[in-house]
């Protein structure tokens, strides 16, 4: 079941939007406020230190591909992916 970015917001879940772009998959980290993070991860609008470990996918290609990334590299392991209702 897709998730909705209220959802995100009123859990207050810092998360990657996965998509694509020119066929590659993407990854852009997204404060649960909603802001755009540059790679510091830090939130000017909150004023916090950003922690995603949620991905939310633009579809299901999209989920496949994340989960086999979860799934094969560990550096993933703790992270969870569902698809993004927008």
């Amino acid at each position: 079941m897709p998730i909705r970015v209220d959802d995100l917001k009123s859990k207050r879940v810092d998360y990657y939007w996965a998509h694509r772009e020119n066929g590659e998959l993407v990854m852009e980290p997204t404060c649960a406020c909603g802001n755009a993070l540059e790679e510091d991860y830090y939130c000017h609008v909150c004023r916090r230190e950003c922690d995603c470990t949620f991905i939310a996918c633009e579809d299901v290609e999209i989920l496949l591909t994340v989960e086999k990334l979860i799934r094969g590299n560990p550096n993933f392991r703790n992270f969870q992916a569902q698809i993004l209702d927008r």
